[in-house]
């Protein structure tokens, strides 16, 4: 599966038009928290194409609501050809994730609520501290909590 997210993340990487503060960069990080979040319930390929899907739809750096939708709308696009090798139940969690990861704080899904905190955890890149009592996962608390978040937004 390392290889469809690798390809997914030169897919998106190929489309991006806009800034730093939602392409690439944070897409890796994206992807490096997620795989610090890896639980035996969470679906590692779900939380890596996640790190590169999520935001890959959108129109501006700021405020824009439709671009977790759009992102899903994507995935039911590539499908049949950059995806083929998903499952069908690895893509229903990945339209999930995308479509809410900007509107809802936890799912109860272990692989969805990882996906959120993957996001959140790289707020730091805007200046804004992680609330742990805001993150889905105990694994994100706790990463939340023992990370020195104003060391990495003074360095950025």
């Amino acid at each position: 599966m390392q290889r469809v997210i690798s390809d997914i993340r030169d897919f998106a990487k190929a489309r991006w038009r806009l800034g730093w503060v939602h392409g690439v960069s944070h897409w890796d990080r994206v992807y490096e928290n997620g795989m610090r979040l890896i639980t035996p319930e969470v679906n590692p390929t779900v939380v890596g194409l996640f790190a590169y899907l999520h935001d890959s739809c959108r129109r501006n750096d700021g405020a824009d609501p439709y671009h977790g939708p759009r992102a899903a709308a994507l995935i039911d696009r590539i499908r049949s050809t950059r995806l083929a090798s998903v499952s069908d139940e690895e893509i229903m969690l990945l339209k999930e994730a995308c479509r809410l990861h900007t509107g809802r704080a936890r799912t109860g899904n272990p692989t969805i609520d990882a996906c959120f905190d993957a996001d959140r955890l790289d707020l730091w890149r805007v200046g804004i501290t992680p609330d742990p009592r805001r993150l889905a996962t105990e694994k994100g608390k706790a990463i939340a909590r023992n990370t020195n978040y104003d060391a990495l937004i003074r360095r950025r």
